[in-house]
């Protein structure tokens, strides 16, 4: 169908109308398209919630309960923290004591068997107090008293004997009863089997009271002997302590073994009357010091340690000493030496007065107030002089008495 128009044109309907009806669809589908795009891509491409990722499964739950348990029981631990540590190193504490315990008897039955081959090594007969006992299980004694004599000090012995030290029956008495082992301690002479040897040997037949030592006997030698002495008196008996007392010098057994039973509680213990003297460089006078110069300064004096008459050690420092024997230095007296060789090591120095009373009337005195003293002698004579003589009288007047030492109770 054609239409005129005013200008005398013809214009299709069709046409026109086609036209118009393609462009509103047109737009029309456009828009469409664009609303389906967006309505597909939101669809597609929708990003999770962020409570969405959070929220957790059941099993995920229990995972973090179970984590939340855990650091919940590690709070508590570290609560308790303080009291299970101190649990702990109270328990490691008491194992070190044990394994303490369990390294000294072994060092002790190894000084033993150590005492026994240097015999054997040196050729000489095994003595039956240097034999290992074949028991493992030693009787246990408070102490053991080693009375440090010499070839020509017969009397002194003697004197002793028929004093404060018990003879016979009574001497295993003391032993088996009271914890005490008595010994004169003594080496050898230079001439091995010589006579001076041989009325040693008569003498332990007749009293059976001698600790022999693989040690030549002189004067300057008195810092090895004091040496062997604590390292063979370890290895043959098991005690608490252990003394060594000069021949010239008066002792009261029981009063010795009371004043050191208060200490048997401590490991290490040097008991003695202590002392600090002039370390002397001029030579010929009595006490010299050959090595002077390594005390410091000429006039100088010791460090402090126990008066050489009479002193005492603990177990754990005479099995040191056993050990040790070979690298410990000797000096020229050997009260000195003894000292030395607690020097740098954690070692309780008790100064005892009762250890070093004079003669009478001092000890008598003493003992009147009821003091009574552990060991008597003359300061002068480093020992009673004419002890041999006069031990008697201080035996009589500063004595403990018999009866004291058997009721006595450690």
């Amino acid at each position: 169908m054609s239409l005129k128009s005013r200008g005398g044109e013809f214009i299709s309907s069709k046409s026109n109308g086609g036209g118009a009806i393609s462009k509103r669809w047109t737009i029309f589908l456009c828009l469409s398209s664009f609303c389906a795009g967006l309505l597909f891509t939101n669809r597609m491409w929708a990003v999770p919630e962020t409570k969405d990722i959070l929220r957790p499964s059941g099993t995920t739950k229990d995972k973090l309960k179970l984590v939340s348990g855990g650091c919940d029981s590690s709070v508590r631990d570290e609560r308790r923290e303080p009291k299970d540590i101190l649990g702990e190193v109270s328990k490691t504490h008491h194992a070190i004591q044990t394994l303490d315990k369990t390294i000294s008897n072994l060092e002790m039955e190894l000084a033993a068997a150590r005492a026994a081959q240097e015999s054997i090594l040196n050729g000489s007969p095994v003595s039956e107090n240097l034999k290992v006992p074949q028991s493992n299980v030693k009787p246990k004694y408070l102490m053991v008293i080693g009375i440090n004599t010499a070839f020509s000090s017969r009397k002194r012995r003697d004197s002793v004997r028929a004093t404060w030290m018990p003879q016979g029956e009574k001497r295993k008495k003391l032993e088996e009863e009271k914890g005490i082992i008595i010994r004169f301690v003594i080496g050898h002479s230079a001439t091995s089997g010589g006579i001076l040897d041989k009325a040693i040997e008569a003498e332990e037949q007749k009293h059976g009271d001698f600790m022999r030592l693989e040690h030549v006997e002189g004067y300057l030698e008195l810092s090895a002997k004091t040496k062997i002495y604590f390292a063979t008196a370890v290895a043959l008996w098991d005690a608490e302590f252990y003394i060594k007392v000069d021949d010239d010098v008066h002792v009261n057994i029981a009063t010795l073994g009371t004043t050191l039973a208060t200490h048997r509680s401590k490991s290490r213990i040097y008991i003695g009357c202590m002392k600090s003297g002039p370390v002397l460089a001029q030579k010929g006078v009595r006490y010299h010091e050959p090595e002077y110069w390594k005390f410091g300064e000429e006039g100088n004096r010791y460090f402090r340690h126990a008066t050489g008459q009479l002193y005492a050690i603990s177990k754990d420092l005479a099995t040191y000493i056993s050990i040790n024997q070979h690298v410990l230095h000797k000096y020229a007296n050997e009260d000195v030496s003894l000292g030395a060789w607690f020097i740098g090591l954690d070692v309780e120095h008790i100064d005892d007065r009762r250890l070093c009373c004079g003669t009478p009337p001092d000890c008598e005195w003493k003992a009147q107030a009821g003091n009574i003293c552990v060991a008597s002698f003359d300061w002068t004579c480093s020992g009673i002089c004419k002890s041999a003589e006069r031990i008697k009288e201080v035996h009589q007047r500063c004595g403990e008495g018999e009866n004291t030492l058997w009721s006595a109770v450690f």
